[in-house]
């Protein structure tokens, strides 16, 4: 059972703690390392020790804001907190040890699974950056040090302050933030304003590529590693793709799909109000994992088959097909894959007399 702390109580029982590790997610973004920056240096600037367990998918993008923070081999901690990480799927390999061991949770995601026995969850911001401001201000000064990474963390998530769910408190925060003296214009620049060749090439061979949906309101876009191999893409050309295909105009539902290693597919939404993609989250509970099972449900007609043979036309890409159905006959499922195109050379082979 987890105690649901204010902002407050997160600050009051954080200033009881010393010796902090600080977990950041897998594939780490700007949010939780700006965030994990923050926080390691506000707790330094208490006089307590505080480090970030180094994270092995971090790119040369986020890197600089972990110089000097990043925990030496052999620390022990004394307690251990995360940020911006709403369930243990998203713990890194080195993490594993420290899954049972968090204290407290800081977070903004509305598919927060309480993990922790402390949690610190305010879904209605923007980024978790938004939070650990308010946290970070009850402690200690906000100095241009901790400003930074925290800037970085709300403008990240926001997409620069205009993905839907920025808030007119997400621009208030922005302001304190750049009141502080930081250079928030150089992070733009480089966050938001700067591409590099093999960067603009694979958006273009994703947007040349793309599928659309539902009279052309759902936008499908893919990164397979054939495409990040042909193109020799490094880690940092591939961050942050995943809100290009929100940016289509008409559509309001932007979905990518990357390829992370054969068998292995990161789903990512990026949605208007029309799609809630904290719902989406909840459903998956947290994502399809090899040997899980997920239901499909809904009423006759709605669209379940078309769904699922348009998920085996990209996953049969790479992988072989079994499709297994207690509704449909074989001749359906054909005709539906024959119109639907790839999805028939996707399945590999279809059983439809399921024993109950």
């Amino acid at each position: 059972m987890t105690a649901r702390l204010t902002v407050q109580e997160t600050a009051d029982f954080l200033r009881t703690l010393d010796n902090v590790l600080i977990l950041t997610h897998v594939r780490p973004d700007g949010d939780t390392v700006g965030c994990a920056a923050a926080l390691c240096r506000a707790l330094r600037d208490m006089g307590k020790t505080a480090y970030i367990l180094p994270n092995p998918g971090i790119t040369a993008t986020y890197a600089p804001y972990g110089d000097g923070l990043w925990a030496p081999d052999g620390f022990t901690p004394g307690a251990v907190v995360s940020v911006d990480i709403a369930t243990l799927k998203l713990l890194p390999d080195n993490a594993a040890s420290y899954r049972d061991k968090i204290c407290l949770a800081i977070d903004h995601h509305g598919s927060q699974e309480f993990f922790a026995p402390r949690t610190c969850l305010d879904a209605a911001a923007a980024a978790c950056g938004e939070v650990l401001y308010q946290i970070i201000r009850l402690l200690t000064d906000v100095t241009p040090e901790i400003a930074l990474p925290l800037y970085v963390a709300v403008s990240t998530d926001t997409g620069c302050f205009v993905y839907a769910n920025t808030t007119s408190q997400t621009h208030r925060i922005a302001a304190e933030l750049m009141n502080c003296g930081i250079d928030a214009a150089g992070v733009n620049k480089v966050l938001f304003r700067t591409k590099s060749p093999t960067r603009l090439a694979m958006e273009a061979r994703m947007v040349a590529a793309m599928e659309l949906y539902d009279n052309n309101r759902v936008v499908v876009m893919s990164i397979p590693l054939s495409l990040c191999r042909e193109l020799n893409a490094s880690e940092s050309d591939v961050e942050d793709l995943s809100s290009l295909a929100a940016l289509v105009q008409g559509t309001d539902c932007g979905i990518t799909l990357r390829e992370l290693k054969p068998g292995r597919v990161k789903l990512s939404l990026r949605t208007g109000p029309r799609v809630d993609a904290s719902a989406v989250c909840r459903v998956l509970g947290g994502g399809g994992v090899r040997g899980s099972l997920i239901l499909v449900g809904g009423a006759p007609g709605i669209g379940k088959s078309t769904l699922l043979l348009q998920i085996c036309a990209y996953l049969g890409k790479t992988l072989r097909i079994l499709y297994v159905s207690g509704e449909e006959s074989e001749k359906q499922i054909k005709m539906r894959a024959d119109r639907l195109g790839e999805a028939k050379a996707a399945i590999l082979a279809a059983y439809t007399e399921v024993m109950g």
